[in-house]
């Protein structure tokens, strides 16, 4: 069976991803080119298509391969009174063989059909993997925002306390206010309540990702501290429909599924034709000729039958009609599914230049001029310019934009890996990994 290049290459990187220094138990830091890595060796699931994808290779030489011959052993009127083969002239034991031999065309056809399905399959572990590799990217990025966002509540928790210790010296000697103590610790608070949301949702995602790494669930996972944040230009629009078409696997697959189901209809055309049974068969007799003392000659029969496709009102013509209808639901769907490519790469595409411009707008213009008026503030609450309450506030706002930059550039990653899923490959051409 041919199998497409594309479907090669993912069963053989399939297998070199099974090499032992992708183990299970992975130590270190877990970059997100290793997650995938991983996530390709071990998933369940996509082991399970990809031996599908073997078992289905094995069936089309089955199906045009004719029906097994069958062998027949028989003893030919022979007489109850005393079963001897030799009391009558008619009496023999026959061997025969025969083997039903289908319409011309009919195997040939039935192996086509066959193999455009195994091939399809093989395009559905393609498909597998896309998504198998999405969904893990998706998850590995929420992992890395929490982490940022856990270490800037980390970092504010710090810079709070610095606060209350200069909220309380202020107190202590006449210059502050009692209550911009109580005000800094009631902040305190709300980031440790924070802190306890968003390290429960990093278990649950650090289980999300071990599942689909075929992990215990439990194990602790560790990602890198950093990444490049350089986010690439994505190609038009128009661009990513036409890559789509040739490499998405989803529509190949279907496309897979049309040939195969035209296949089946070009069947039923020669279900019209009669299937042929050929046979033969060796009699052999014993004892003499009545009246004679020659022996009994031997028998040979050879017989060809065939069928008589007489009703085909109600079952060749309705037949055809179905595959007919077939063929069209696989057109239909074919169609369908590329509108809903189109649809997906349109809004991934979409999602990533939102998140990718609301990034750069935190990181180079609105979170240095937050920084810069949280500096401004300390120095002018320690000279008593600046009220404690603007202070509290000025940092906390620095903290929402701090974490908004986060989880603008996870959500553009992650907005990046449903677009290439979406297209059926990679392109972004920056790596995330230091």
């Amino acid at each position: 069976m041919h199998v497409p290049k594309k479907v090669r290459y993912l069963l053989i990187c399939t297998v070199l991803a099974s090499a032992p220094g992708l183990s299970l138990g992975w130590a270190g830091d877990l970059t997100l080119s290793q997650a995938e890595a991983l996530a390709l060796a071990h998933n369940p699931a996509l082991m399970a298509e990809t031996k599908n994808v073997l078992a289905m290779a094995d069936i089309p030489a089955q199906a045009g391969s004719l029906p097994d011959p069958t062998v027949s052993f028989t003893a030919l009127n022979l007489p109850v009174n005393s079963f001897s083969t030799t009391q009558e002239n008619m009496t023999q034991l026959r061997v025969g063989l025969s083997q039903e031999i289908p319409f011309p065309g009919k195997l040939r056809l039935k192996e086509e059909a066959a193999r455009f399905e195994a091939q399809s399959a093989g395009f559905d572990v393609a498909e597998t993997s896309l998504r198998l590799v999405r969904n893990v990217d998706i998850s590995w990025w929420n992992m890395f925002y929490l982490d940022r966002a856990l270490e800037i509540i980390k970092r504010n928790e710090v810079l709070l306390r610095q606060f209350i210790v200069i909220a309380q010296t202020k107190y202590k000697v006449g210059e502050g206010l009692q209550q911009d103590v109580l005000l800094a610790q009631v902040e305190l608070s709300k980031l440790l309540d924070i802190n306890i949301s968003l390290v429960g949702a990093r278990r649950d995602e650090q289980s999300r990702l071990n599942r689909l790494l075929n992990r215990p669930t439990q194990l602790s996972i560790r990602l890198p501290g950093k990444v490049k944040e350089m986010l690439s230009k994505m190609p038009s629009e128009t661009e990513l429909h036409r890559i789509a078409l040739k490499a998405r696997p989803l529509l190949a697959s279907q496309s897979e599924q049309i040939k195969a189901a035209e296949k089946r209809a070009d069947l039923a055309n020669l279900d019209y034709y009669p299937d042929f049974k050929v046979g033969v068969g060796y009699g052999f007799r014993q004892g003499t000729n009545t009246g004679r003392s020659d022996s009994r000659a031997d028998f040979l029969t050879l017989g060809v039958s065939f069928n008589l496709p007489i009703y085909t009102s109600t079952k060749q013509d309705r037949a055809l009609e179905q595959r007919k209808a077939e063929v069209a639901r696989e057109q239909f769907a074919l169609r369908d599914d590329t509108e809903a490519v189109w649809s997906e790469a349109s809004t991934a595409l979409a999602n990533y230049i939102k998140e990718k411009d609301r990034a750069s707008l935190f990181k180079t213009g609105i979170i240095p001029q937050a920084r810069q008026t949280v500096d401004s503030m300390l120095a002018g609450y320690q000279v008593n310019k600046v009220d404690f309450l603007n202070l509290v506030r000025s940092q906390i706002t620095l903290y929402n934009y701090e974490t908004l930059y986060w989880k603008s550039l996870t959500g553009a990653r992650q907005s990046l890996a449903r677009l290439e899923a979406a297209i059926g490959q990679k392109i972004g051409k920056e790596t995330t990994d230091e």
